[in-house]
């Protein structure tokens, strides 16, 4: 049973609020001093209940090499191996001439969730006002268009006989754009249901980040696939073999996307993004067709091992923790990325050497004898 009460326990100064902790917990002086040591002014004005720092180990990705140019990528990460993988697929398809990266469309998207309305006049009334919706959207948040072009694009799906959602994407240019999104689509929601009197049953940005796109490709000469027992076309072969099987088998697809997640992740949390948000919405977009399935694919080609994938990189490069944690900021110099493209691109291209690392691994040696291997 706990000592203490904890209401209000957020309005408590910083100092008492660990003394409560370490109190209550019975915490010895070792652990309290652990507990005490790590602590600065950002984090206590970053989060809620600030206890302390937790520190990740941070390592380099070396070798990437992305749209010509070379790259040392952080990565935060407390996983064996992870990094040394990155850079060992990075140093395979930096042989054939790298990773070409492009990013299709970057447009942060939400939605309005609107009861009971009669779709089809919902839909007239927000085509016939799409102008006027733009302009509410845009000044009730009016730095979106000192970041971007602000609001882009606007549509209404049925969801079910019940609800329907009216859809907003706004391009919020170099910020991840959450906070924007959101002021812009409660404003629009509120002058809905004046003008309709529609229900509103909530309006928010969305995760499923499918106008945030990257696609990433690379090719590895046989070559450099070959071991002492396989030729490198036979290593080819499996790799493309495993990966067809995570486009089939939702176990599979788990994995293989978790070994991409691995990268993509790590980098993510070095630049001070929201990791949590890159992951719902890479998850999502596995199984944008119905099935679960790998997000990369690996295919033998006359020129070498041929590797593509489509992910969503929902980031930004100014906002948020990006600019706030001191870390983050150093590992934009080392990266030597200088907008919000840049960034997608590297951080989507470390998913696709991690997964050409670990594919590799499995079909030649295990990857158990993969990690020690790369760990060493």
């Amino acid at each position: 049973m706990m000592k203490m009460k904890w209401d209000q326990f957020y309005k408590k100064p910083y100092h008492e609020r660990l003394e409560m902790i370490a109190s209550d917990r019975d915490l010895s002086d070792e652990e309290r001093q652990r507990l005490f040591a790590d602590n600065s002014d950002v984090s206590n004005n970053l989060i809620e209940n600030f206890l302390t720092d937790y520190p990740l180990p941070e390592g380099v990705v070396t070798n990437l090499k992305v749209n010509g140019r070379s790259h040392l990528v952080p990565m935060v990460v407390e996983e064996p191996s992870v990094i040394a993988a990155a850079s060992n697929g990075s140093k395979l398809l930096a042989a054939g001439d790298g990773i070409h990266a492009v990013v299709s469309d970057r447009l942060v998207g939400g939605q309005i969730i609107v009861k009971g309305a009669e779709v089809d006049q919902l839909k007239r009334f927000v085509n016939d006002n799409e102008a006027t919706i733009f302009k509410i959207a845009n000044d009730s948040h009016p730095r979106v268009l000192l970041y971007g072009r602000g609001a882009q694009k606007l549509g209404v799906r049925k969801l079910d006989e019940t609800f329907a959602s009216v859809d907003l994407a706004v391009d919020t240019g170099e910020a991840m754009g959450a906070n924007m999104i959101n002021t812009m689509l409660e404003t629009v929601a509120a002058w809905l249901q004046q003008k309709l009197g529609v229900v509103i049953t909530m309006a928010i940005l969305s995760n499923y980040a499918d106008q945030s796109i990257v696609a990433v490709s690379g090719i590895v000469p046989f070559d450099k696939l070959k071991n002492q027992f396989l030729s490198g076309e036979v290593v080819a072969q499996r790799i493309a073999d495993a990966s067809h099987v995570a486009q089939i088998d939702i176990y599979r697809a788990a994995t293989h996307n978790k070994g991409i997640m691995n990268g993509i992740d790590a980098a993510a949390i070095a630049f001070g993004n929201d990791w949590r948000a890159i992951e719902s919405a890479a998850q999502s977009f596995a199984s944008r067709d119905g099935q679960y399935r790998g997000l990369s694919q690996w295919q033998v080609t006359p020129a070498g091992l041929r590797g593509k994938m489509t992910v969503p990189i929902p980031i930004g490069y100014v906002g948020g923790a990006t600019k706030v944690l001191p870390l983050a900021k150093i590992t934009v110099i080392i990266a030597g990325v200088y907008n919000v493209t840049e960034e997608m691109q590297i951080i989507a291209a470390v998913g696709l050497a991690q997964n050409l690392a670990a594919l590799k691994a499995l079909v030649t040696d295990g990857i158990q004898k993969g990690h020690m291997n790369l760990s060493t």
